[in-house]
């Protein structure tokens, strides 16, 4: 599966990537609460937090909206989310949004809009195992 892995050497704090991904899950290239990439900090001390598609909230979704789709990526299906919003409050990263205006939350897809917009850079899309990023990110929560 791919993954978003962020260069802060790189990045100028633009919010590129933040518009980019506004874009595409509303239309709106406002950036923000409206993107699942968020960029914080100050020159030399930039911050990103995109979802590492660890998983763990797809165990969290008690009426099965999360899975993992064929590229492995965790996916919400809208039509099945009851906007609960139980994976916004579990995802160990807070990577899982609230979305403005919106009955179900909303996350990082893995479509790398964010990569291609940034001019510096600093995002790019890697391929990683699934079970060794699950590993590694139950290993960090203990479990």
């Amino acid at each position: 599966m791919k993954v978003i892995v962020f260069h802060p050497e790189r990045c100028n704090g633009c919010l590129a990537c933040e518009r980019a991904c506004s874009k595409v899950h509303f239309q709106s290239g406002d950036g923000g609460e409206r993107s699942a990439i968020r960029v914080s900090g100050k020159k030399g001390a930039f911050k990103a937090t995109v979802c590492n598609q660890c998983g763990l909230c797809i165990d969290m979704c008690s009426v099965g909206a999360l899975s993992r789709n064929k590229k492995d990526i965790v996916a919400l299906d809208v039509k099945q989310c009851v906007g609960c919003q139980t994976c916004v409050a579990f995802c160990p990263t807070s990577v899982m949004r609230k979305a403005p205006a919106r009955m179900e939350p909303f996350k990082c897809i893995s479509c790398g809009s964010c990569v291609r917009a940034c001019p510096e850079h600093a995002l790019e899309l890697v391929e990683k195992d699934v079970d060794d990023l699950k590993a590694v990110v139950y290993h960090k929560l203990g479990v």
